[in-house]
């Protein structure tokens, strides 16, 4: 009785000890991403909110200044231009993006000669540097010699100065990022459409349903992850946009192409105000945190099927 009672305390222990070792190696394991990420994320967050209650003298001295930044920009009528301009950009983008990826996916998905060169094809715009894109589509939209002038030309139609107009300007940058990112997100597609059980799609067609039918019943739900994680994707994208409108349009015309980010590049770089510009890059984060708490707060919760 004795020895059992000493080995079963020793049984006891060991399993626990055991968990605590394996505990700290797990903690080990995830302290350098922790230390970057914090080093990385975290500080440069909080030190931009606290940045936005300060202003800069030229002396390099700071004063506290509570919410004055906040209420500026509130008054600014830039902001909001770029704020609209930026839910319009993501409203012209996003759901054109994941369209065009998952019809690109289903396409290149089926047993056909030249799948390889059509998906090469659909994603070689995302592997080319954004300058170059943006060069690319300048030459496009170029007055007279352009090509899409070229194209009118065919038509007897007039050049036009496509990146230089307040109406068609916005488009212009809509199209472009489609033709950039679709490419990028039909990969995401097309692995998951890999990965999906091939058993419901036959037992589907036994029973008579179209291609329709089973495209909505069953291919299209079953991708409702892939679809929310290529969304959130697409819609901060549409929120970081910067490279192009530097090469493109630098805002213009009449500020009818300047979105968020580049707003708080232009007000810290050009201007020279780096305490707005923490306060705009405070309004981005809250805009950014908000929609990933409702993706991973409501959203996660209604489309997995596991």
């Amino acid at each position: 009785m004795p020895y059992q009672t000493a080995t079963s305390q020793v049984s006891t222990r060991a399993p626990k000890s055991h968990a605590w070792w394996n505990a700290v190696n797990a903690w080990l394991l995830l302290l350098p991403a922790a230390v970057l990420l914090a080093a990385f994320t975290h500080y440069p967050i909080l030190a931009t909110i606290k940045h936005s209650f300060f202003i800069t003298k030229r002396n390099g001295a700071q004063l506290f200044v509570g919410f004055d930044n906040y209420q500026a920009m509130f008054q600014d009528p830039i902001f909001w231009k770029a704020l609209v301009n930026n839910i319009w950009f993501a409203l012209g983008t996003v759901p054109t993006s994941i369209a065009l990826a998952l019809l690109m996916a289903l396409w290149v998905n089926r047993n056909m000669r030249g799948r390889g060169f059509l998906r090469l094809a659909f994603f070689t715009p995302t592997v080319l540097p954004m300058i170059a894109v943006a060069n690319i589509w300048l030459f496009f939209y170029t007055p007279d010699y352009g090509l899409l002038d070229q194209l009118r030309g065919l038509f007897g139609l007039p050049g036009w100065n496509w990146l230089g107009d307040p109406r068609t300007v916005m488009g212009c940058l809509i199209v472009m990022v489609i033709w950039k990112e679709a490419g990028f997100f039909m990969i995401f597609y097309l692995a998951a459409l890999q990965q999906l059980p091939p058993d419901l799609e036959e037992a589907a067609a036994v029973e008579g349903a179209g291609r329709w039918t089973i495209f909505r019943r069953i291919t299209f739900p079953l991708l409702m992850p892939t679809t929310l994680f290529v969304a959130i994707n697409a819609v901060i994208n549409s929120f970081k946009l910067v490279d192009h409108l530097v090469i493109m349009t630098k805002g213009g015309p009449s500020n009818a192409s300047t979105l968020l980010l580049y707003y708080i590049y232009e007000v810290a770089f050009t201007f020279q105000d780096s305490a707005y510009a923490a306060t705009l890059t405070v309004v981005l984060l809250v805009i950014l945190s908000t929609l990933a708490l409702v993706k991973f707060g409501y959203l996660d919760r209604r489309i997995h099927y596991q």
